[in-house]
């Protein structure tokens, strides 16, 4: 478990900003995890946001302290885990590459292709086994582990996955060229953190 101050201060700015230092930060759950290779960032005032038009029943946890874990469910059939830094904002947990655990996601996710275990945010959260049981509760908490990253480098960048509105934001970030990301950046090439 990280400590909650530090968690708090970690997250506890632009979410842009920390959805750039995420990557090649530690993520597990009871254990099973990685590092994260991708994410998006998400924030109050474009459309693309669960947080929009404020607080909702569903949306709560995105307006809980940073750090909190915001888990959500899209089509009907996939979790979705997000990071909530700064009141109304948060970081969705797009990819990671498989490190600790690896069998128990193989089992949970019936294959044995490290590359598409956690190559997206429904694959990553069937791996890691995270539902809606693990909702807005602190990242700092048992049975969640995070370390972040121990050395930044470049990161890509380019437009979200997924979404119909604030499409033209370059808010996807992620380690340039990994084979564990769900999909290739293609539109922008890396660019300094």
């Amino acid at each position: 478990m990280a400590d909650p101050s530090f968690i708090n201060r970690y997250f506890d700015d632009d979410a842009i900003a920390v959805a750039q230092r995420l990557i090649g930060a530690r993520f597990v759950v009871e254990g099973v995890g990685g590092t994260i290779v991708e994410t998006e960032a998400y924030t109050q005032d474009e459309p693309a946001s669960h947080s929009f038009r404020g607080p909702t029943p569903r949306n709560r946890p995105m307006f809980s302290a940073p750090g909190t874990v915001y888990v959500y469910r899209i089509y009907g059939i996939h979790w979705c885990v997000n990071f909530v830094c700064r009141p109304g904002s948060a970081v969705l947990i797009r990819a990671l590459v498989p490190t600790e655990g690896v069998e128990e996601m193989i089992d949970r996710r019936g294959l044995s292709d490290l590359r598409k275990l956690c190559a997206g945010p429904g694959r990553l959260t069937q791996a890691l086994g995270i539902d809606l049981s693990h909702n807005d509760r602190p990242l700092s908490d048992h049975p969640f582990g995070f370390t972040p990253a121990q050395v930044e480098g470049p990161v890509a960048t380019g437009p979200r996955i997924g979404i119909t509105k604030a499409v033209d934001l370059p808010w996807r970030f992620g380690l340039p060229d990994s084979k564990y990301l769900s999909r290739p950046f293609t539109k922008n090439g890396p660019s300094e953190v």
